[in-house]
């Protein structure tokens, strides 16, 4: 199972950065060449950075490819996970849902795409969910 979220997840990730890329090219080209850029362009990019950004992290987590401290190498690997768990579930999916309902009701819309910005803050609580699940797999694993 863990593959095939690995699989997907790299897939979104791809993906996202090749209509990043398209995107900058697009905004790039409508203000050098036709000296009036898109007035979208710049917040989808921005957009877009948030979630490959934020879904990296969880990303790179499962594939333990992200930064360590040293500080708690010589920890058992379980209490670091259980650490990281707890923080991904406080801080991502608490603190993420309660700030992505928050702008629901609220109605924020990001100015230029008119996008509710609850669907952009929303991949922190799916990032958060992710990496618990990662590291959850490792309990698996051992």
């Amino acid at each position: 199972m863990k593959d095939k979220v690995d699989k997907v997840l790299g897939y979104v990730l791809v993906i996202m950065l090749a209509v990043m890329t398209l995107d900058v090219l697009w905004g790039v080209f409508t203000r050098y060449v036709m000296s009036n850029q898109a007035s979208w362009s710049e917040e989808m990019a921005r957009f877009l950075l948030i979630w490959i950004g934020i879904l990296g992290a969880a990303y790179a987590s499962g594939q333990r490819m992200h930064l360590s401290i040293d500080l708690l190498a010589n920890k058992p690997v379980k209490l670091i996970a259980v650490l990281i768990i707890l923080f991904a579930f406080g801080v991502m999916v608490i603190g993420g849902t309660r700030l992505v309902l928050l702008t629901a009701q609220l109605g924020q819309l990001s100015p230029a795409l008119g996008v509710p910005m609850s669907i952009i803050y929303s991949v922190v609580p799916i990032s958060g969910l992710l990496i618990i699940y990662y590291r959850l797999s490792d309990f698996k694993a051992t």
